[in-house]
């Protein structure tokens, strides 16, 4: 029974949005691609010396008309070199003094401050390509039905970092991601992986349901026509979420392969099992704000359980891991192998 409520075709009923017959999802600039002005919008929590350089990417771009840093919590030393920056270049804007409000208000703050015509949500870990923001604004001119898109997100080696281009995540794809079910049916349409970074590269222009918020580049006011970030999520699965909506809306989601980033990940000094902690909150709020018309309470109470016994059993490695790194110091991932 369960296995026939998880295999049902969904329909995503999200009763906040408004209706998507009297709603223009995606209202582009009529200048063109090439004067199209962008704002970034960075939410920074102790991201480590990887957030000036990041900075630094982002101000190189042309159509960059500013970029507004959300300083969730950074030490002193870090504010006072994001000063100086911002005394060298005027579109520097920093954002500061409102504590750790999380990811999702955080974007909602910058997007409030922001004037450009696109905005690209941006982690503070990320360092753009030459170009890619000007690539982002050509897309959106060619494409006017196109809500968000983003761009190859790469590991530090040049590798597709897994998240970047995805199915929408429903119980039943988190199920197929987590025990690798697709093995078993690889050409089924319900055994298809959430994350698509493993599958056949894009070699043009391509919709996918859902993008990561580490590069997510929405028109401005469409930002602002879908309520911004759901701030009930504080850290983790909002992006997701947005993409849910946009889905829902009428939009479409685009993946551009011929520009990349970098995302080197994980430079926030935070503890591991804080981060997960907020990832099994932030899934279970999900499951419960979109699914409940579809699963019974029963099987989302099953999903609630698991997420935090996942927790639990991750929790002990996890802290091992913490405590090398911390005693010993982290390894260096440029340093050769024996």
């Amino acid at each position: 029974m369960l296995l026939e409520t998880a295999l049902r075709p969904i329909t995503l009923n999200i009763p906040s949005l408004p209706d998507p017959e009297h709603m223009q999802v995606v209202p582009h600039s009529d200048r063109p691609a090439s004067q199209s002005p962008c704002s970034v919008i960075m939410v920074s929590y102790h991201t480590g010396p990887v957030l000036v350089e990041s900075l630094r990417a982002a101000l190189t771009q042309a159509q960059v008309s500013e970029v507004i840093l959300v300083d969730n919590g950074n030490n002193k030393a870090t504010l006072d070199s994001l000063r100086a920056l911002a005394q060298d270049d005027g579109r520097l804007k920093i954002i500061t003094g409102h504590g750790n409000v999380g990811f999702a208000r955080g974007c909602n703050i910058g997007a409030r401050r922001a004037t450009g015509d696109h905005l690209l949500l941006l982690n503070p870990d990320c360092v753009l390509r030459p170009g890619v923001i000007r690539r982002g604004t050509e897309v959106f001119a060619n494409h006017p039905d196109a809500a968000a898109l983003t761009v190859r997100i790469e590991n530090l080696d040049g590798s597709e970092q897994r998240g970047g281009r995805r199915n929408l995540m429903t119980p039943w794809t988190c199920l197929v991601e987590q025990f690798r079910l697709d093995r078993w049916m690889p050409d089924h349409p319900y055994f298809q992986r959430m994350n698509l970074n493993e599958t056949a590269p894009f070699d043009e222009v391509t919709p996918v349901p859902c993008i990561s918020g580490a590069f997510m580049m929405v028109p401005r006011l469409t930002y602002e026509q879908l309520g911004g970030m759901d701030e009930d999520y504080f850290l983790h699965v909002e992006d997701v979420d947005f993409c849910m909506r946009i889905q829902k809306a009428g939009g479409v989601i685009l993946y551009v392969p011929d520009a990349a980033v970098t995302h080197v990940k994980s430079t926030s000094k935070v503890f591991p099992l804080v981060v997960e902690w907020h990832k099994s909150v932030s899934a279970n709020t999900y499951f419960w704000k979109h699914f409940r018309p579809q699963y019974p309470d029963l099987v989302l109470r099953i999903i609630s359980v698991a997420l935090y016994v996942r927790l639990v059993v991750r929790a002990i490695p996890l802290t091992i891991r913490w405590l090398r790194d911390t005693i010993f110091g982290a390894p260096d991932p440029n340093a050769p192998q024996a």
